[in-house]
């Protein structure tokens, strides 16, 4: 355990006291670090909009399949690998997903930014489907709900989940470094944020601060994640929930409430349409645990049919699930080995720095700091909020990084890496200094330098570019006949499950529900 007792304020934990806490957790546990990517992507036509086919059946099953699945969107891919303890293998498999796919996808394309292509009309937009199954109705009935209380266009916003573990860790050590992680959040936002422009249809007939910036594009100039602000996963009846990061059972108890309490409006909106047929999973505030929205969330594996509130308190935290970074729209697979490997020191730092308990204001503090970061993070003299003072964006950052240093030339010295850490947090600290040559910044320059200011024109060269260079690179034999196969058997699978329910679906779903699944 690391973080049994409350040390004093987080500045106040020097260098060599990060690395005497690395070093005390030692090689062995060190190696045993592990790290999976899931990256969404919308499948978008040749000329850059949503598609409106089925998803592709030699992708198997997105029901069944372990590593290609759909997000909210039947025209969402979700590219999953499984948790892998070196950055080389993680990007490596990413990568041979991503070259699975490409040529499956036919005349289509995975568009590469965060923020969507064009869209159609918001009922237009196509839910996830997930065959007859009872899990697979409530998949997607849990979607149509979705959409009902937020909107379709906002649940096509695509992004990159980070799963991180290290042995050993118990529950309050992951709660320490979720509770920093929260605080310096905004140092990715500034750093990775690549979503600084939209096209115009994504906010049609909402209210908003965006300036036009070109052709159907709308922005803000020194924004860095619009899909981590105001515009982007945000809910004000879930801004009320003051969720506890201070232990597991305040945070179980949080959710539970959430997931168990009727919410009024969403009771008005009843389970049913008016032709019958369900279109939401329940009524109470969140449908199901997967609706809570954070930058980051405690997880545990689950079991078939299990509730993930009711894993996490039974066998406690398994890893952390990192959810603010936007795809990387100049990397073909959305996010660098580069990235990831400033990630785990980042992590690593969370962790091992003091991190005393949140509170109701400190939440509300840190609310404010990740809309202005994703608004304004490359704004010189931007000021965020800590111990209830001010201080500057840039200085806070600088620090959180340069703390990083140390860090970083442990791991490479443990993990016979080279460079590579130290490599990644200097390349960080290069793009702190010098906000133009963030992928924010990148984005809006060549918006405006080589497509006359439209986001919809780059980021369909760039999702033409990706889609190139997974065509360039075809699969290996072997690794190309390995997913076929899984395609095939997840079909199976699908077939299998759908074949064996024989409960009615409501029975299943005031089952799947109870709140007595919640707990232990």
């Amino acid at each position: 355990m690391l973080a049994g007792a409350y040390h004093p304020r987080m500045s106040a934990t020097t260098a060599s006291e990060l690395v005497d806490r690395l070093r005390a957790v030692g090689g062995d546990r060190l190696a045993g670090m592990r790290r999976g990517v899931e990256k969404e992507s919308l499948r978008v036509n040749a000329d850059g909009r949503l598609s409106q086919t089925p998803h592709p059946q030699a992708l198997g099953s997105a029901l069944t399949h372990p590593c290609i699945t759909t997000d909210f969107s039947e025209a969402q891919l979700e590219l999953i690998t499984s948790a892998h303890l070196s950055v080389e293998a993680c990007a490596d498999e990413l990568a041979q997903i991503h070259r699975y796919v490409a040529p499956v996808l036919g005349d289509e394309r995975m568009w590469v930014a965060s923020m969507p292509c064009r869209l159609p009309p918001d009922e237009t937009i196509p839910i996830g489907r997930y065959g007859s199954s009872n899990i697979g109705r409530a998949k997607s009935i849990y979607r149509m709900g979705l959409g009902l209380r937020y909107g379709r266009r906002m649940q096509t916003i695509s992004g990159i989940h980070y799963n991180w573990s290290l042995p050993g860790l118990g529950n309050d050590d992951y709660f320490a470094l979720i509770r920093n992680f929260r605080r310096h959040s905004f140092v990715l936002l500034r750093l990775f944020g690549a979503s600084p422009a939209v096209c115009s249809c994504f906010v049609e007939g909402r209210q908003h601060v965006l300036q036009a910036l070109g052709p159907d594009t709308l922005g803000l100039p020194h924004a860095t994640s619009l899909r981590m602000g105001r515009l982007g996963y945000q809910s004000d009846a879930q801004a009320a929930l003051n969720v506890s990061y201070n232990g597991l059972a305040g945070y179980a108890a949080s959710l539970h409430g959430a997931l168990t309490t009727p919410h009024p409006p969403y009771e008005a909106m009843g389970l049913r349409n008016l032709g019958g047929e369900y279109h939401q999973l329940a009524t109470s505030l969140l449908q199901i645990e997967s609706e809570f929205y954070s930058t980051i969330r405690p997880k545990r594996t689950i079991r078939r049919g299990e509730r993930p509130l009711h894993a996490l308190r039974e066998r406690g935290v398994e890893y952390v699930e990192v959810r603010c970074m936007d795809l990387d729209p100049f990397e073909p697979a959305g996010i660098s080995a580069e990235t990831m490997r400033f990630l785990d020191v980042f992590l690593l730092q969370c962790l091992l720095m003091a991190s005393p308990p949140d509170t109701p204001q400190e939440a509300v503090a840190m609310s404010r700091n990740q809309n202005l970061a994703a608004a304004h993070g490359r704004e010189p003299g931007v000021e965020l909020e800590r111990d209830g003072a001010l201080v500057s964006l840039q200085q806070w950052g600088q620090e959180l990084i340069d703390g990083c240093v140390p860090l970083a030339e442990e791991l490479d010295a443990v993990l016979d890496t080279g460079n590579r850490y130290r490599d990644a947090v200097a390349t960080a600290s290069t793009r702190w200094q010098q906000p133009q040559t963030s992928p924010s910044a990148r984005v809006l320059e060549t918006m405006q330098a080589d497509f006359g200011g439209s986001f919809h024109a780059l980021v369909q060269a760039l999702s033409n570019i990706a889609q190139q260079h997974w065509r360039a690179r075809p699969l290996e034999p072997a690794n190309d006949t390995r997913l076929a196969l899984t395609a095939e058997v997840s079909l199976r699978e699908q077939r299998t499950r759908e074949e064996a329910d024989t409960v009615p679906f409501e029975d299943y779903r005031v089952q799947y529900l109870s709140p007595s699944r919640l707990l232990v």
